[in-house]
């Protein structure tokens, strides 16, 4: 299915576009989706959108059986990466889960704002852009996931991702579709 519609006051949401994980070993190399999402961004900024950017600095407690997985310290890792180019009016969230909403004050913030769609992109795709996305449509957003600015760790997960789970939560595009109905 193809995007039915952006709103005037949608928001861009862009997870954890940051130096610690596009330099993992992703699927498909970071820099296509760094530069597919920076256009969005700029696009969005331009027509007067909000643009939250998010990263991550802590993982969630909890026991797991692939035991503990703590994110290194160095600062470094949480910086958004400079393509992006972070502007004054962006939003960013840091958080310490999964998902971009829990424990943070992105739906307080989106809410302020009157924003009632979000569209996501990001990496990876079956961890923060799908728990963004999950938390996003729990909480009664539109979602519009686009496709091509994402990657993930593993193909099978982003796969599953992109046609069982997406579907499901809001509605898939890409970033050249998506740009066409910014302007």
């Amino acid at each position: 299915m193809s995007l039915t519609q952006l709103d005037a006051n949608a928001a861009l949401i862009v997870v954890d576009l940051q130096q610690g994980i596009v330099n993992l070993p992703l699927i498909e190399p970071a820099a296509p989706v760094v530069e597919r999402s920076a256009r969005i961004a700029r696009a969005f900024r331009a027509s007067g959108r909000p643009v939250v950017l998010v990263n991550v600095d802590a993982g969630a407690p909890g026991r797991t059986d692939m035991g503990p997985r703590p994110l290194p310290s160095d600062p470094e890792f949480a910086r958004i990466v400079p393509d992006m180019a972070q502007a004054p009016t962006d939003h960013l969230v840091t958080k310490k889960r999964w998902g971009a909403f829990q424990t943070t004050d992105l739906d307080n913030w989106l809410r302020g704002k009157g924003v009632e769609q979000v569209v996501i992109v990001g990496i990876a795709t079956s961890i923060g852009v799908e728990s963004t996305a999950r938390f996003a449509s729990e909480l009664g957003y539109h979602v519009v996931l686009v496709t091509d600015a994402m990657t993930d760790l593993d193909a099978g997960m982003h796969e599953n991702s992109l046609t069982k789970v997406f579907p499901r939560l809001g509605e898939t595009t890409t970033t050249d579709e998506l740009l066409a109905r910014v302007g």
